[in-house]
C-alpha cells in the first residue's frame, strides 16, 4: 500500500474527509482550507469585543487592547457586564415593539465558530501531535424581563469534525475519541430583585479568576450554579462597589457534553462543591478585589488583586500607565481528598503596563512558593505569565514576561492587531521531591482581523503560533499552531 493509500485508509477510519496526502501536507492542507473557508464565511455570522488583559485565558476570548484604559484585571472581569452586540435583523425587531416586555426584549444569537488546531508536542509524547479542524458554535436565547423581575435563557453549543484523525486525538476541540458533541451548556433563570441585583440559577456561565469559561477551544466551561451578584454607585466619578457570592454544584469542561462534580473535575473522586464569595471596589484609577473558593475536604483557593491607573499626564496625554498585582493562597483543606494528603502553595505576580499611540507594552512577573503546584481546576489560570501553551505555575517556578501590541488602525488598517510575546520561566522544582525541574521559555505570536465594516460587525480571525523551547537537558521544543473564525450573528 502506497503512503498516500494509507493515509486515505487511515482518514476514512475515523469518519473523516479522505485526503491522499503525505506525512505533514495535512498540517499545510489544513491552514490553506481554514482560511479559505473563513474568506467564504464573508457572507454569514464573531464573538463580542471587550478588552484583553496580560492572563491567557482573557486573552483567547477578547480584542487586543489599544491603551491601558481598555486594559482589565481577573477581579474586575468578574463583575464586567457582556457588551451589546448590534442586532441584525432591525425589522423584525420593529414587529416585536408593541408585545409585552419579555418578548419585545428577546434576544436570539447565532455564533459560529471553526477552529484549526496543530500542536507537535515533545519528543516521546503520546500522541506526538494532536490536531484537528472542527466547526460548530452556539445558538443563544434571552428573553426580556416578566413584571421588569424574571428573565429565561438558554445556549446550545455544539462541536464537529471536519478533519480529525483518531491517532492525533488531545486538541481538545472535540470529545475524546474525536467525537463530535451537542449540548445545552447553559439553562438559566435571573431574578432582579431591585436595581443591579441578581439572582442566577442553574446553568449559567461565569469569568471569576479560579471559576471561569475559559473559553479557548470550540465551547467554553459552564456551570451548575446558584449565585447572587450586586452593584452599587461607581457612577459620575463616585466610587463603585461590587460583590457576589454562590455556591457552585456541577461543571461542564470545554470539550464535554456532560455536566460533572466540580470536585471530581478538580481530580478527587467524592462529589463536592464550591462556596464562592468575593467583592471588588473602585475608584477612580485604583481598584482592589478579593474572592474566596472552598470546596470541602478538597482545596481553599483565596485570591486578591489590587490595580492604580496614573493620570493623564498634561505633557502626554496618549500615555497611559497601569500598575497590577496578584496574590493568590491554595491549601487543602478537611480529609484531604484530593491528594490523600495535605499541601499548601502560594502565587504573586505584579505587572505593568505603558501604552501610546496604539502600542501597549507589558512586563510581569511571577514567583510560586516550592510547596505544591499552583492549581486551575475549573478554569483558565489567571497568573500574569500565563500564555498559549504554558500557565508556569509550577512549584518554585520564577517567570517573567514581556509583550508588546499595537492596533494598527492608525496605519489605515482598521480592526488589524497583534501581539508577540516572550516568557522565561526557572526555578521549577518536583513538589515531592524538591528535584529540579527544566527551565523553559516561550515565544508567542498573534494576528487578529476584526473587521469593522457595518455588516461584518461581529467578524473575527485570528492566527496564532507558540514556540516552547525546554534549553537544558533534555533539550525539546514543542510548536503550536492555531486558526481560529468567529462570527456573531446576531438575529433578534
Amino acid at each position: 500500500m502506497t503512503e498516500g493509500s494509507k493515509m486515505k485508509a487511515k482518514c476514512e477510519k475515523s469518519r473523516q474527509w479522505s485526503f491522499s496526502i503525505k506525512g505533514r501536507t495535512c498540517l499545510a492542507l489544513g491552514v490553506v482550507l481554514m482560511i479559505a473557508g473563513g474568506l467564504g464565511l464573508l457572507a454569514m455570522p464573531l464573538l463580542g469585543s471587550a478588552p484583553v488583559m496580560a492572563q491567557e485565558y482573557i486573552r483567547n476570548q477578547e480584542p487586543v487592547p489599544e491603551s491601558v484604559d481598555q486594559v482589565t484585571s481577573p477581579i474586575e472581569l468578574t463583575f464586567k457586564e457582556k457588551p451589546k452586540i448590534p442586532r441584525f435583523f432591525p425589522w423584525l425587531k420593529e414587529q416585536l415593539k408593541d408585545t409585552p416586555a419579555f418578548f419585545r426584549d428577546t434576544k436570539l444569537d447565532f455564533n459560529f465558530r471553526s477552529y484549526y488546531f496543530y500542536r507537535d508536542n515533545y519528543p516521546g509524547s503520546d500522541p506526538q501531535i494532536n490536531q484537528a479542524w472542527t466547526y460548530g458554535g452556539a445558538l443563544s436565547y434571552q428573553s426580556g424581563w416578566f413584571l421588569d423581575h424574571f428573565s429565561l435563557g438558554s445556549v446550545l453549543y455544539t462541536s464537529q469534525p471536519f478533519y480529525a484523525p483518531m491517532t492525533e486525538d488531545g486538541t481538545l476541540l472535540l470529545k475524546p475519541g474525536q467525537e463530535g458533541y451537542t449540548v445545552f451548556g447553559q439553562i438559566y433563570g435571573r431574578v432582579k430583585l431591585i436595581d443591579d441585583n441578581f439572582v442566577n440559577l442553574y446553568r449559567y456561565e461565569y469569568n471569576t479568576p479560579y471559576i471561569n469559561k475559559n473559553d479557548n477551544r470550540m465551547t467554553p466551561n459552564t456551570f451548575e450554579a446558584y449565585t447572587f451578584t450586586g452593584a452599587y454607585g461607581g457612577k459620575d466619578g463616585a466610587p463603585g462597589f461590587n460583590y457576589g457570592f454562590g455556591y457552585f454544584d456541577k461543571i461542564k469542561p470545554r470539550n464535554s457534553d456532560q455536566f460533572i462534580p466540580m470536585s471530581q473535575a478538580a481530580g478527587a473522586e467524592v462529589n463536592r462543591g464550591v462556596f464562592t464569595g468575593g467583592a471588588k471596589v473602585s475608584y477612580k484609577g485604583l481598584t482592589f478585589g478579593a474572592i474566596d473558593y472552598y470546596s470541602n475536604d478538597i482545596i481553599n483557593i483565596f485570591y486578591t488583586e489590587g490595580s492604580y491607573k496614573l493620570p493623564k499626564f498634561s505633557w502626554a496625554d496618549r500615555l497611559g500607565v497601569l500598575f497590577s498585582a496578584q496574590f493568590t493562597d491554595q491549601r487543602s483543606v478537611g480529609e484531604d481528598q484530593l491528594t490523600g494528603s495535605s499541601f499548601s502553595t502560594y502565587q504573586f505576580g505584579v505587572k505593568s503596563d505603558v501604552s501610546y499611540g496604539g502600542a501597549v507594552l507589558t512586563l510581569a512577573y511571577t514567583n510560586n512558593s516550592k510547596g505544591d503546584n499552583v492549581r486551575n481546576p475549573w478554569s483558565g489560570y489567571p497568573g500574569y505569565t500565563s500564555v498559549q501553551v504554558r500557565d508556569f505555575n509550577q512549584a518554585g517556578q520564577n517567570a517573567f514576561m514581556v509583550k508588546g501590541s499595537y492596533d494598527f488602525t492608525r496605519l489605515g488598517l482598521e480592526g488589524v492587531t497583534a501581539y508577540a510575546l516572550f516568557v522565561h520561566g526557572w526555578g521549577s522544582v518536583n513538589p515531592s521531591t524538591k528535584e529540579s525541574i527544566p527551565n523553559e521559555n516561550e515565544i508567542d505570536a498573534d494576528l487578529q482581523w476584526r473587521p469593522q465594516w457595518k455588516f461584518l460587525k461581529g467578524l473575527w480571525f485570528r492566527m496564532r503560533y507558540a514556540y516552547v523551547r525546554q534549553y537544558q537537558q533534555p533539550m525539546n521544543s514543542l510548536n503550536d499552531f492555531r486558526v481560529i473564525v468567529n462570527y456573531d450573528f446576531p438575529l433578534l
